[in-house]
């Protein structure tokens, strides 16, 4: 097999017929300012890839689990039509979060799309048709054509999966809609996020005012689901009340927030600025076009500027003491608002950054274009940014740190110190549209990241001129899958690793990805269609320095340090090793030498008891025969001739008893036979002669039974 199974669909995709349907007809797309702008016209659903054509304003759509079979063979595809088709360009397409509807979202405009139903035996939509036609619903669309000045700078969905889809507007006017579905021209909730109070009033000069001063609204995120404070709860609301925090960005770097509830419309108070620590003279910048909140606790903050400064900022419960008095003088009310913490700034390199000639200084780059921020659906603190030069993808190994030191004890100053010795976060450079400031913009038209596992962590981008790239994601920033049980079982019981390496915080493997981790990458580059358009020879040359010093400074010097130290770590092994191998045999040596003395040892001990014996049978022999030559008789030889004399008497005793016994035998029989002859007389006895007959006859049985029990015990004792 040329691929394994699970890949089919990345080589089948890139040559998909809808792929070059859409490059077919790239020349027929408006040509426009926004051809500039990074947009986003994919997205994924479910094992489906859909992708956004602006010149027949339909949606293709093919499954890739189907393109990972074997049985896909033609590349089929489903094209999903509008009924009433959005007149403006679409710039980014938004999945709801019920994800029954699409947003088509255009700086003119808004449209939902409705998914059509799905039925059959591979679950498509209608069935398999090849086109279906789909329910729109313009959004605002009395607005926009009213108020022809008013452009629509963010939309996002209202985060709840629970109550009606709403969509969220941020329009140039300083000004955020709610739009419910069921009511798509009227909005359902409008939330003014103007600083001053003059704009409301006086709409075009205020407005001028606020975008030379930079106090305009450029992009708003929901964080998570969150408790409402308590100087909201106690206006007669529930305490159990939950809202979305919304966090509203405007261009001079200051950040609003708003706790949002659709059931609730008293909340939307406008509260900030939000504090920013350290304080900075600049403010961090006054072109910020950007704001993402990650979702993790506790929240990170991430704000874009257009120079491709990114601000990771920890989002964490202020003291009232500490900053009620600036809350008070910059906000309009006396609320307590959070404080943003920033925790490390990072710029990333928008265009590559060439390497200056001999004759030439290093000029650094005053290209700025505006950055989009997207999420990572399988790691939390991991976020990618699209531009009009590229695709760079952001890492933030620092938070697990910070997690475990915001849960610690005040008191616990080794978290601290570990947070303040973690590295910075991890960015790469994942593809590069624009390598220099003179070159062609070739925004990106599509980004996503494919979520399900059973394809593979995979990012897919679509080029300016339709290319479908698909990216492998780093393995470094998201942890391994953590063991099985049966695997670590299995490692517990076995032998097989090393119970020292369980005491190491820091193994070698660690210490290696340490010194191969790379503060700047080789992009992969994509060159202009164009021919004419493309770089002169002395950019072109610079471009290869620029790599070349890029592979040499960190690839070949990291992968030479890492050899080096790879090298000194086996020698050192290699050491060990041999000076274990030397004390192994002698350990052999030594239980071999061991094992012949214990051999010999019982060789002698069964001689030595064989001997003992020997010599304890001839002392017993000795002994008898110096005892038998003695003249004198010993005290136990006395003792026993006297039981013997003893016994002697006792015998002829009892040899009389026996004697007189018989004699009496002998007698009764007499009387006996006499008794029973018939001429002898009967003789007649009297009570008292009966009674002193018996009383004789019982002594003398009493008396023969005691002379047969001594007989008894001297056969016995003799063994007779």
């Amino acid at each position: 097999m040329a691929s394994l199974s699970g890949e089919r669909w990345r080589e089948g995709l890139p040559d998909h017929e809808m792929i070059k349907q859409l490059q077919e007809r790239l020349h027929l797309e408006p040509q426009g300012t926004s051809r500039r702008i990074a947009k986003n016209l994919t997205f994924c659903l479910n094992g489906d890839f859909f992708i956004w054509d602006n010149v027949e304003s339909v949606f293709y759509t093919t499954n890739l689990r189907q393109l990972n079979s074997e049985e896909a063979v033609q590349h089929k595809h489903q094209t999903l039509l509008c009924i009433n088709p959005p007149l403006f360009e679409v710039c980014q397409v938004l999945l709801s979060p019920t994800q029954y509807h699409v947003a088509l979202i255009g700086q003119r405009g808004a449209t939902v799309l409705e998914l059509p139903q799905r039925w059959g035996k591979k679950s498509e939509f209608e069935g398999g048709r090849l086109e279906i036609n789909c329910k729109t619903i313009p959004v605002a669309e009395r607005f926009f054509t009213s108020s022809t000045s008013v452009t629509l700078r963010q939309a996002a969905w209202y985060p709840s999966e629970t109550e009606d889809p709403h969509l969220v507007l941020l329009t140039s006017d300083n000004t955020i809609r709610f739009y419910n579905l069921k009511e798509p021209q009227n909005p359902a909730r409008v939330l003014p996020v103007s600083q001053s109070e003059e704009e409301t009033s006086v709409h075009t000069r205020g407005r001028s005012y606020a975008a030379s001063l930079g106090e305009i609204a450029v992009a708003f995120d929901f964080g998570p689901l969150v408790d409402a404070p308590r100087q909201l709860t106690s206006q007669r609301l529930k305490e159990d009340l939950l809202v979305f925090p919304l966090y509203i960005l405007y261009e001079n770097g200051e950040t609003f927030l708003s706790y949002t509830s659709l059931t609730h419309t008293n909340l939307g108070k406008l509260l900030g600025p939000l504090p920013m620590y350290p304080a900075a003279e600049d403010n961090y910048g006054y072109d910020a076009c950007a704001v993402l909140c990650l979702p993790c606790v506790p929240n990170i903050l991430v704000i874009a500027t257009e120079t491709g400064m990114l601000y990771h900022c920890v989002v964490l419960e202020a003291e009232e003491e500490d900053d009620g008095g600036a809350v008070e003088r910059w906000s309009r009310g006396s609320e307590t608002v959070p404080s943003l913490y920033v925790f490390e700034c990072v710029e990333l390199e928008l265009t590559l950054k060439l390497p200056a000639r001999e004759e030439e200084e290093l000029t650094e780059s005053d290209f700025t274009c505006p950055i989009r921020l997207h999420r990572d659906p399988l790691c939390q603190h991991r976020y990618h940014c699209t531009h009009e030069a590229g695709v760079h993808s952001v890492g933030l190994t620092w938070f697990n740190k910070l997690h475990k030191f915001l849960q610690s004890d005040e008191e616990d100053k080794d978290s601290l110190q570990e947070l303040a010795a973690e590295q910075r976060c991890i960015v790469e450079h994942i593809l590069c549209t624009r390598p220099l400031s003179s070159s062609l913009p070739a925004p990106v038209r599509g980004f996503w990241i494919v979520s399900d596992l059973s394809l593979g962590a995979t990012m897919i981008c679509i080029t300016s001129t339709y290319e479908c790239l698909l990216l492998p994601l780093l393995s470094s920033i998201r942890p391994p899958s953590p063991p099985l049980l049966c695997s670590r079982v299995g490692m517990g019981e076995g032998s097989g690793s090393s119970p020292l390496r369980g005491l190491a915080d820091d193994s070698f493997e660690q210490h290696i990805r340490n010194i191969l981790a790379r503060s700047s990458t080789n992009p992969l580059m994509l060159r202009s269609g164009d021919k004419d358009s493309s770089s002169p020879t002395p950019e072109c040359l610079q471009l290869l320095s620029r790599a070349t010093q890029v592979f040499r400074e960190e690839y070949i010097l990291k992968l030479d340090l890492a050899r080096e130290e790879m090298q000194r770590r086996v020698k050192l092994l290699t050491g060990q090793k041999n000076k274990q191998l030397e004390d192994l045999a002698l350990c052999r040596e030594e239980r071999k030498s061991l094992r012949e003395a214990a051999e010999r040892l019982a060789d002698k001990y069964e001689d030595a008891k064989y001997r003992q014996e020997a010599i304890m049978n001839r002392m017993k022999q000795v002994l008898g025969s110096l005892r038998s030559q003695l003249p004198v008789l010993s005290d136990s030889e006395k003792d026993m001739r006297k039981e013997l004399q003893t016994i002697n008497d006792q015998l002829r005793h009892l040899d009389n008893s026996i004697t007189q016994v018989s004699m009496k035998k002998e007698y009764q029989t007499k009387q006996m036979v006499k008794g029973l002859s018939p001429a002898r007389p009967t003789i007649t006895l009297n009570a008292h002669q009966r009674k002193c007959i018996q009383g004789v006859l019982k002594e003398q049985g009493e008396h023969i039974a005691d002379m047969m029990k001594q007989i008894k015990d001297i056969k016995n004792h003799f063994s007779f």
